[in-house]
């Protein structure tokens, strides 16, 4: 069915069918960073050093403090505390500075009719219709990211229709260029998506020498923390983990030699936003930064860049010798790195998980052997 005859079964108006689908116009670019493959993957120092800067952090607690009051008033009502708010919204579009120039309509329209991905937008270009049907939008005024995200918190146009609210009482509901209106959309979603209120996002612990990596690394095998207490796990500043009743798995995202984390169960809503484990830390202690915390104890210490062949090379000799590393795609997953653990572990090599120069050497050499 082309997207056109979606378009009327949907009940989108004849006149927006005559007057912008015709004229909607392909996005070369577009298809050109659905493509794109980097040769180098980010490492976590890269990663979070790009987004949790200082200059973001200062301006995250000058903006908290404009906003108080209001998002004082959206933690009561959706149980999501200001600094988060503020946290996604820095990372979304630095603050509302880039909501992004590419044209929705047409960015969603040509990724709908490349087949690598038509379903899911065809479907969010279908919303974005019904979108600038409901708040009587001009097409001019939807821009976004390439993939079709919009506004200070870049909603895809589904999640938009279905969980943006009006923020700022004036009747509409514009994440474009209502702050307020973004500020208590996000909230809105993160509660709808499950936030706990009262619970943090996770924090930076510290770890003993002796501690049994094995453990780390695995967001769905989680332990009550009294057992990581047992473990030696410690807080950043080297006090006792609190005595709750709280279940966390712990994350090495730089390996054995970075920083560590026990993550709770906000860390999973954080996810669901955004499904990357370095942009659900990158979102937490950007909160943490902006509600008043220091840097990482651990800090960022500049890794070896990792090339996607070398993963790629990695998955491939895994999955040779046994053990499941998942498609050979170049990217360090979570099966990859449940790999490693696994032949790390078999080696007698600190199970991190890790591709550290030493695993991937030990990888490289092993049908040598």
């Amino acid at each position: 069915m082309s997207l056109q005859a979606q378009a009327r079964s949907a009940g989108i108006n004849e006149s927006i069918l005559r007057d912008v689908v015709p004229s909607l116009q392909q996005q070369e670019r577009v298809i050109s960073l659905d493509r794109k493959q980097p040769e180098f993957l980010q490492t976590f120092s890269e990663y979070l050093d790009l987004r949790v800067t200082p200059e973001r952090v200062e301006r995250g607690r000058a903006l908290l403090e404009k906003y108080r009051s209001f998002l004082l008033d959206l933690q009561e009502q959706y149980g999501v505390p200001p600094q988060y708010l503020v946290s996604f919204w820095g990372l979304e579009t630095n603050y509302g500075s880039y909501l992004g120039r590419m044209p929705t309509l047409d960015s969603l329209a040509t990724l709908a009719c490349d087949q690598r991905r038509s379903d899911f937008f065809s479907g969010e270009f279908i919303a974005a219709l019904q979108l600038m049907q409901r708040e009587s939008l001009e097409s001019a005024d939807m821009q976004g990211s390439w993939a079709g995200a919009v506004g200070h918190t870049q909603f895809m146009p589904s999640s938009y229709l279905r969980y943006a609210v009006d923020g700022d009482g004036d009747g509409q509901i514009d994440l474009w260029r209502s702050e307020r209106d973004a500020l208590a959309s996000g909230a809105n979603y993160l509660k709808a998506l499950g936030w706990q209120s009262g619970l943090r996002w996770g924090r930076e612990v510290q770890l003993p020498d002796n501690f049994p990596f094995q453990f780390a690394g695995q967001r769905d095998q989680r332990r009550p923390l009294h057992e990581w207490a047992a473990h030696g796990v410690r807080l950043n500043d080297g006090g006792k983990l609190p005595n709750t009743n709280i279940d966390a798995a712990l994350l090495v995202p730089a390996g054995h030699r970075g920083p560590a984390f026990l993550i709770y169960d906000n860390f999973d809503i954080i996810m669901r936003w955004n499904r990357s484990e370095l942009y659900a830390i990158a979102v937490g202690h950007l909160a943490d930064r902006i509600a008043g915390a220091g840097a990482l104890r651990n800090g960022t210490n500049v890794q070896e860049p990792l090339r996607k062949t070398d993963i790629e090379l990695v998955q491939e000799t895994l999955n040779a010798i046994g053990y499941d590393a998942g498609p050979v795609d170049g990217v360090l997953g979570s099966a990859t790195r449940s790999a490693l653990r696994e032949f790390q572990l078999a080696n007698n090599m600190v199970a991190d998980g890790y591709p550290n120069p030493s695993t991937l050497e030990a990888i490289a050499t092993h049908d040598r052997r």
